[in-house]
């Protein structure tokens, strides 16, 4: 007889084999009793629906902590509808909640119950199989475990967007060289390519990846493949490229062994090449389109100033955060200047499908409210001086000058009273250039020359008027230039800028115009989303819109550091406004350019440098028209302004120290106030008055440096 000692061995070496499942036949027939999907079942067990159908039909069996929560799950499932003959695995009779996970698998439990990631498991065991000639939907790659990162996650809320049933991975992947692919939901699948184009048929075919179209005339977005440094070698390409002039010209030679392979492969590359943002495709057949990006990390695909920290990250924490950017702006499709220009477009598609009434066929139309998809030229003093419409023409009437201030109050003109006061704070406006686009009306036909116009506020356009008679008080920038010195005579200005001048009362007789009679909201989608991001994304780091002002402060102080993740989703969504604002006036690019010659972003039909100069000149309007009630309700002057950024002197450290408030303790209307949306401000920088001084002797602004850096509105790369 045996004793008890050899009896719990036997026991504990029972305890020590993995769990036991049905057959595959089994698990499919309970799961179907139980009225669930394939997809539903995924979702749950963090996996692709894929391969819950390879556990179904044999092909592949899952590993540890899946292993048990899905034993667990079949278990439940038996004990409701068991019809078959009892098997070791599915013959108990406890349900689900009442059957303890395994001592080796602490985290099955609340990954079944709660569907939260946990401690990194083996890989999947997937046996060789054979795709089917025409699948009717793409087959999925077998998940092979749920990420963990050794860096802070961005925040919870955001780091499971809702996906498209056809996407069901999300729009984008972060590829390790060991050929980890981290998609966005937080799952982790392998990836077999060892070379670009087998890549290529790898996203398009197996991943899942995509995302849908952001207006209903769009287009869905390409797969986006990230690469590291260690992928990129992986895949044959060079860890870094060199010895090119300018950054935004680098790529590929033509004659490189991977360029080779695309070109063999059947697949094209655009105009721009083999670069940081490359662009893979064949031509759309059936309507499909077949495109994948990719982005190079080592080739500083992600500019640091505009995604600080990001390429430092885990593989795993940069599909996270680019992909809450894509769910909240778009997916990435160059710098995050071309990203903000692509997203005009996405909102705004240029055309749409109409009936032609002669033959009753559905054909492709001009979309109403947008830029269509012919490029317009601009008028003369819209354009830059070495457009071919100036150059072609002989123009030397002169042009906009519609930037954002650059402006420091002469030294003399401060006060002994202000220069007493011990401090100078900075005050930041939150995406100016946003706020400013907010039911902007443009122009959306091409300028018509008028002579000795009457002015109307609602007509966009250049007007050449004289502005130099209007006198304001000199402890304020003119609101009609960017220096903020008063214009000498005629100039050119946009419609805001002259609407200004009759808003504060003086009469305006323009000599001639350049106008556009067609006029639309034409950005109000792209304000829209963008504010949506820059609001959520604030209140994923902790400062949001029910703070009172004191809260907000604190908030902000500490905002960058709650989650460095969320952080440079925020960098991304500030640096896609200012960009795209720039990008609609790309400049050429090149040593080997000539003037008068037509350079590529002038085929573009968002080359539109007069939208630039409406939105610069709404948002430097609206920020003397806030200096102004400033000054009215407080007494008090700017000492210097920069873009989006005015400094103050201040008896105190804090802006509540000078704001005004009424006497129930709301900001006054119309004058700068605390807060986290477009429009309103925060905290940029405090010095003392004697550094303020200091600068304005040597003939600097204050407020480039009261933060550090330069406030620059980039055109584009």
């Amino acid at each position: 007889m045996a004793t008890e000692e050899e009896l719990f061995a036997s026991v504990d070496a029972l305890l020590e084999e993995e769990p036991q499942l049905p057959p595959p036949s089994e698990r499919a027939r309970l799961r179907e009793a139980a009225g669930i999907t394939q997809a539903r079942l995924a979702v749950a067990l963090k996996t692709s629906t894929q391969t819950v159908k390879n556990w179904e039909n044999g092909r592949s069996e899952p590993k540890e902590p899946r292993l048990s929560a899905y034993q667990r799950l079949l278990k439940g499932w038996a004990a409701k509808h068991s019809a078959h003959p009892a098997h070791p695995a599915s013959s108990a009779t406890p349900t689900p909640t009442a059957t303890p996970a395994p001592a080796s698998s602490p985290q099955s439990a609340p990954f079944l119950e709660a569907f939260s990631a946990p401690a990194e498991p083996e890989a999947e065991t997937t046996a060789p199989m054979q795709a089917p000639a025409a699948p009717a939907a793409p087959e999925r790659p077998a998940v092979r475990r749920p990420v963990t990162s050794s860096r802070r996650p961005v925040a919870k809320k955001t780091t499971q967007p809702e996906l498209d049933p056809r996407f069901p991975h999300g729009p984008l992947a972060v590829l390790d060289g060991d050929g980890s692919a981290y998609g966005v939901n937080g799952i982790v699948w392998d990836c077999p390519a060892t070379t670009i184009p087998q890549l290529v048929e790898w996203t398009l075919r197996e991943s899942g990846l995509g995302a849908p179209k952001l207006h209903r005339n769009g287009k869905e977005s390409d797969p986006l493949i990230v690469l590291t440094a260690a992928a990129a070698v992986k895949l044959g390409l060079p860890e870094r490229l060199e010895g090119h002039e300018q950054r935004r010209s680098l790529r590929l030679p033509d004659d490189h062994p991977v360029v080779k392979q695309v070109t063999r492969a059947k697949w094209k590359l655009t105009q721009r090449g083999f670069g940081p943002w490359a662009r893979i495709y064949r031509p759309a057949q059936a309507g499909q389109r077949q495109c994948v990006q990719l982005a190079v990390l080592s080739w500083d695909a992600l500019d640091t100033r505009a995604w600080p920290g990001v390429t430092d990250m885990e593989p795993a924490d940069i599909a996270r955060v680019l992909g809450i950017y894509a769910q909240r702006v778009i997916t990435p499709r160059g710098s995050t200047a071309v990203s903000g220009l692509e997203l005009m477009t996405a909102l705004r598609p240029p055309t749409r499908a109409v009936q032609d009434r002669a033959t009753g066929n559905w054909v492709s139309g001009h979309n109403p409210g947008s830029l269509g998809t012919e490029p317009v030229d601009p008028a003369p003093p819209e354009a830059t001086q070495e457009h071919p419409v100036v150059v072609n023409s002989g123009w030397e009437g002169g042009f906009l000058d519609e930037e954002a201030y650059q402006w420091a109050r002469d030294l003399d003109l401060l006060t002994g009273e202000e220069a007493a006061l011990p401090w100078v704070v900075g005050l930041d406006l939150n995406t100016a250039f946003l706020a400013a686009a907010s039911r902007l009306m443009v122009g959306l036909s091409g300028p018509e020359q008028v002579q000795h116009p009457h002015f109307d506020k609602r007509i966009p356009g250049a007007w050449f008027v004289d502005l130099s008679h209007i006198e304001l008080d000199p402890r304020l920038p003119s609101p009609f230039t960017p220096s903020g010195l008063r214009p000498t005579g005629p100039a050119w200005y946009q419609t805001h800028t002259v609407a200004y001048a009759q808003e504060l009362g003086h009469n305006v007789r323009p000599t001639e115009a350049f106008l556009r009679r067609e006029t639309g909201a034409y950005l109000d989608p792209w304000h829209d989303r963008l504010r949506t991001a820059y609001v959520d994304t604030l209140a994923d780091l902790g400062v949001t819109k029910d703070l009172s002002d004191t809260e907000f402060l604190a908030a902000m102080e500490r905002h960058k550091q709650a989650d460095p993740g969320s952080a440079a989703v925020l960098a991304a969504i500030k640096a896609t406004v200012k960009g795209g604002v720039g990008k609609l006036r790309e400049r050429p690019q090149g040593r080997h350019y000539k003037d008068g010659d037509r350079w590529p972003a002038l085929e573009r039909p968002t080359w539109r440098p007069d939208l630039r100069a409406a939105v610069i000149s709404k948002a430097r309007v609206n920020m003397h028209r806030k200096m102004l009630r400033m000054a009215e309700f407080t007494g008090l002057y700017p000492l210097a302004v920069l873009s989006d950024c005015v400094v103050y002197p201040s008896p105190g450290r804090s802006p509540l120290d000078f704001l005004p408030y009424s006497t129930s303790g709301k900001p006054i209307p119309g004058a700068f106030r605390l807060g986290s949306t477009p429009g309103l401000a925060k905290v940029e920088g405090v010095r003392e008055m004697a550094w303020a001084v200091d600068l304005m002797e040597q003939g600097l602004n204050p407020a480039r440096h009261i933060k550090g850096g330069d406030a620059v509105l980039d055109e584009g790369e």
